[in-house]
């Protein structure tokens, strides 16, 4: 269990509807077709026909999700021009998108773990060959299990939590 500190451990005291992270983080990416955006982004995938293609959805819904990532900041579109072709856009992950990947990363994990009968994926560090995984560490280095990890306000000059 995450423990909540300072103001924040009177859980009657305030409420997180509106100011949570992961309220706003879901916000942006809550749908299945973003988050599969993402991780067609993170293989490579740049070009909008392809997005919907490998995403399984329609021309209309990969339009929509596409500008809502743009919109977000996650993906920036990018001209580009085929030989004897019109100019289109392609579409490639900003450093915020980047960003985001470990929480796409962890879903996989997670699935993989949870949910494959056949979890025959692994992520993998390509370096050496070690199967690679996500944990949150602290800045000193150390990794946190759930049972050691906190959540503080920290540097807040309003007077209530987020």
């Amino acid at each position: 269990m995450t423990v909540l500190q300072g103001p924040l451990a009177d859980r009657s005291a305030w409420s997180a509807v509106g100011r949570c992270p992961i309220e706003k983080t879901m916000a942006l990416v809550g749908t299945k077709s973003a988050m599969l955006i993402m991780r067609e982004a993170y293989y490579g995938t740049t070009r909008f026909d392809d997005f919907a293609k490998r995403v399984g959805i329609t021309k209309a819904a990969a339009s929509a999700r596409l500008s809502e990532l743009v919109e977000a900041g996650l993906l920036t579109k990018r001209p580009y021009r085929e030989p004897g072709q019109r100019a289109r856009d392609e579409y490639v992950l900003t450093e915020a998108g980047t960003e985001l990947m470990p929480v796409v990363w962890a879903m996989f994990e997670w699935g993989r773990k949870h949910l494959d009968d056949d979890a025959a994926l692994r992520l993998t560090h390509l370096g050496c060959g070690a199967q690679a995984g996500v944990e949150i560490v602290c800045a000193a280095g150390h990794p946190v299990p759930p049972d050691e990890l906190g959540i503080q306000l920290a540097g807040r000059t309003r007077d209530h939590p987020s």
